[in-house]
């Protein structure tokens, strides 16, 4: 009998491998900065509120976290017996901890640039930038000596400038891009625009202060629930042809049309026909109205953002009881501070304006009392609180934090 056997073959180890696909990514940690300038007034008045005890800043963002600055001038340890000034960045916005990075300066008032740093930037950190929860902050108990100071340029007219410049830390990680498309901006509030300039198949008319304004009853029912109610609802009017429209004025209607088609705000001094500031603000003032009126929600951010920008004395008292009225919070707010500064509250009480605020929203004069005595009680002094890193010529863990003299 023959035994026939069968040899195997096994592939060799030097056989290459079958091709595969490889991914990659890639994940880059950068800072996000910011900076803000604090100006502090007063300097020798502030002298003797007492060690630990504060002048803080108006709040900032960097980052997506609010931060503030804060001042001992008669420091913040009591070991040291008032002998230097403090100075401390805090966190001052709720959520997660966060990771940053800080400097702070003390600038030099004489035009020499010699300002006094204590930075953590373009240096290497041991362990990383710091850790901060809500409320917790970082700085130097031994900032600068007191008596160094009083005789430096960084005091002028009893006045420092303070900087603060912040790095939150942020990661991000992003995979290959396979293509390059950079589409056009998106140009239909144009092609809508033209349709209202051109006329061009309007179905309505719409009366207003007698003025006539031709548009298209689609366009309308789609961008304003008012506008849809009154055109297409159970309770339309009979003739939805033509319309009477009260209670608003046509330069203010015709702003609104502007942004029903053009999805943008119009030249407010331009419909005004003024070329001032305050001219710019009635109107701002009248179509925030009528986009609460007829429930265009972006109109009415867009006009409560331009409100904000453009308080000023002759317009604020105004402003502040349209916020009121039409529930603009943040609006409500900057012009409550803008009133309440001290600068600015006696030329307010005389316009004729805070006379109308009064009368019509006398609840917000309450409001106005509490502020002002927030902004005094906060422009003297508020007791320190929270966790902090104290930097008395080494920071949060022991490291040595030279001050830079530029």
């Amino acid at each position: 009998m023959r035994v026939l056997k069968e040899t195997l073959k096994y592939p060799s180890p030097q056989s290459p491998p079958s091709p595969s696909q490889v991914t990659t990514s890639s994940s880059r940690t950068d800072t996000v900065n910011g900076s803000h300038e604090f100006k502090i007034s007063g300097y020798t008045l502030s002298k003797g509120i007492g060690i630990g005890k504060y002048i803080a800043s108006d709040t900032f963002v960097v980052g997506g976290h609010l931060w503030a600055i804060y001042f001992y001038p008669d420091g913040k340890s009591a070991e040291d017996n008032s002998t230097y000034v403090s100075l401390f960045i805090a966190l001052a916005s709720e959520g997660t901890d966060v990771r940053a990075l800080f400097e702070l300066s003390l600038l030099d008032q004489s035009g020499k640039a010699r300002h006094k740093v204590h930075s953590h930037f373009g240096r290497a950190l041991e362990s990383g930038p710091y850790t901060l929860k809500y409320r917790g902050s970082m700085g130097y108990k031994r900032f600068l000596k007191r008596t160094a100071l009083e005789t430096s340029d960084y005091l002028k007219d009893d006045c420092l400038l303070v900087q603060c410049t912040v790095g939150v830390v942020k990661s991000q990680t992003e995979g290959p891009k396979i293509y390059s498309i950079s589409p056009p901006p998106s140009d239909i509030g144009q092609h809508f625009g033209q349709l209202l300039e051109s006329a061009e198949g309007t179905d309505i008319n719409l009366e207003v202060d007698g003025e006539n304004f031709p548009a298209h009853k689609l366009v309308l029912a789609a961008r304003s629930p008012v506008f849809r109610a009154q055109l297409y609802g159970p309770m339309r009017d009979h003739d939805t042809r033509w319309i009477k429209v009260e209670e608003i004025e046509a330069p203010v209607f015709k702003a609104l049309l502007h942004f029903i088609y053009w999805d943008a705000l119009p030249d407010m001094q331009e419909l005004a026909g003024l070329s001032s500031k305050w001219a710019s603000a009635l109107m701002a003032q009248h179509l925030l109205a009528a986009a609460d009126r007829y429930g265009l929600e972006r109109l009415r951010s867009l006009c409560e953002a331009k409100l904000c920008e453009d308080v000023a004395i002759n317009t604020v008292a105004t402003t502040l009881a349209l916020a009121e009225q039409h529930h603009c919070l943040q609006l409500k707010s900057v012009c409550l501070k803008f009133v309440a500064l001290p600068e600015n509250l006696k030329a307010v009480m005389q316009t004729d304006g805070f006379e109308y605020l009064k009368e019509s929203c006398p609840s917000v004069i309450t409001e106005l009392l509490q502020c002002i005595a927030r902004i005094s009680e906060h422009s003297v002094v508020s007791s320190g609180y929270g966790s902090e890193a104290a930097l008395d010529g080494g920071d949060v863990i022991g490291r040595r934090v030279k001050a830079r003299v530029y």
